[in-house]
């Protein structure tokens, strides 16, 4: 095989899921939708803290937005595997968009209070709850199994791409325009998504019944069925470890950018922008290699680059340099998500993956409230520097006893890894 052959069949055109045009109607309209959600997310914890001055009072909204996540998600794993997920996502898309026009009238009028802010997280948390595992789920039904990889990068690069735009124009609007702006247009753009899964037509869904209606008897079934698959098991637990203690940003970020850089609201949402864009080449790195697919390096070794990326954000006084090092650790951050999402639906049957997609909701996002508590403790009482210091070298240690354990089992249960 030639060099050039090689290359190409290590590399992929990064947006070959978008032949597909019901991924094409979908993919275009969380493009719109998830900017305005990157400015909310830059102008509500600004909010917060503006309101309360305080680094755990900000944690706390995190704390109470994926609560929900932590305590449902894997009953909204049965509900996605029982239901058509367009049917779903209307649903919870349209619940979305109240609720931050509620809380956009709520500061436009200036009747805004820190216990408002709590109320709405948590609602929109419950909705998101059902949402991630249905968005997750959907978009095997959108490009098959064949661009499966490339549909997750692109949806990556889509979230990314907003994190770069939205936290600069947030930035931009919070001081010229006033932080109501940025919850109005947050809430008109979910009616993106809602139109274009108006426009996509898919085949009618297959459901299979269960012999065993029981709730609590699918979950148990579910999570059997993670347990007894190693590529699944130790996927998950890795995504437990990065997703509770590396994207801790909305708590540890703003803190740093007031109290140690001194920066205005412009300011901080040019540091999220560098953040989105690390992350968005992540994704498009990540894009190019869909055709080979997840890379186990990816899966084991790059949490430990993540944990060292964190650490030295901490430690840098200079504006530019910290918004490479966030960069620097949202490259590297997506490129894991992206790879885990993967490997956790390539290696998942379509009776099981709404489950398995409603377990990765819960250690990726259901797992924040412990994060934001653990990151927004260590900023109160210490500062912003010791709160990124704290999350990485938490990471590097559980990465440890994790090898340890594989280590392990690998020695006393060969015939386990003999099998699979």
């Amino acid at each position: 095989m030639s060099t050039t052959d090689e290359a190409k069949s290590r590399f992929s055109n990064p947006f070959i899921a978008l032949k597909h045009k019901n991924f094409r109607y979908y993919w275009i309209g969380m493009c719109v939708s998830l900017i305005g959600t990157w400015m909310q997310n830059i102008a509500q914890p600004w909010l917060a803290y503006t309101l309360t001055n305080s680094p755990f009072l900000l944690s706390l909204i995190g704390i109470l937005q994926f609560t929900p996540m932590l305590l449902l998600a894997l009953l909204a794993g049965v509900v996605v595997d029982k239901f058509p997920k367009k049917k779903i996502l209307i649903f919870t898309q349209s619940a979305s968009l109240v609720i931050t026009l509620i809380l956009a009238i709520l500061v436009w009028t200036g009747k805004i209070q820190y216990w408002h802010i709590l109320l709405m997280a948590t609602a929109l948390g419950i909705v998101n709850t059902i949402d991630m595992p249905s968005r997750q789920a959907l978009v095997i039904e959108l490009v098959g199994k064949e661009d499966l990889m490339n549909g997750i990068a692109l949806n990556s690069m889509a979230f990314n791409l907003a994190r770069i735009i939205g936290p600069a124009v947030a930035g931009l609007v919070m001081g010229y325009v006033g932080l109501a702006a940025c919850f109005f247009i947050n809430s008109i753009s979910f009616a993106a998504v809602l139109a274009s899964l108006y426009l996509i037509k898919l085949k009618p869904a297959v459901i299979k019944s269960q012999n065993n209606s029981n709730v609590w008897e699918e979950i148990k079934d579910g999570l059997t069925y993670i347990y007894h698959n190693d590529s699944l098991l130790y996927t998950i637990i890795i995504l437990t470890i990065v997703g509770t203690f590396a994207p801790n940003f909305n708590v540890l970020v703003p803190v740093f950018a007031k109290d140690v850089l001194h920066q205005n609201e412009a300011g901080f949402g040019i540091l999220m922008s560098f953040l989105g864009a690390g992350s968005f080449l992540g994704a498009m790195f990540i894009a190019t290699l869909s055709k080979s697919g997840p890379k186990k390096f990816i899966i084991y070794g790059v949490p430990f680059i993540i944990a060292m990326a964190l650490i030295i954000t901490g430690y840098i006084d200079v504006y530019l340099l910290t918004g490479l090092s966030l960069a620097v650790t949202g490259f590297f951050f997506i490129m894991f998500t992206s790879s885990a999402n993967s490997t956790l639906q390539l290696n998942s049957s379509n009776e099981y993956r709404g489950r398995v997609m409603s377990v990765y909701t819960l250690v990726f996002a259901g797992t924040t409230p412990f994060g934001n508590f653990y990151a927004g403790l260590f900023a109160e009482h210490f500062n912003a520097r010791v709160g990124f210091a704290a999350c990485g070298m938490i990471i590097i240690v559980l990465m440890i006893l994790l090898y340890v354990c594989i280590w392990g089992k690998r020695l006393f249960l060969p015939e386990r890894f003999n099998r699979q």
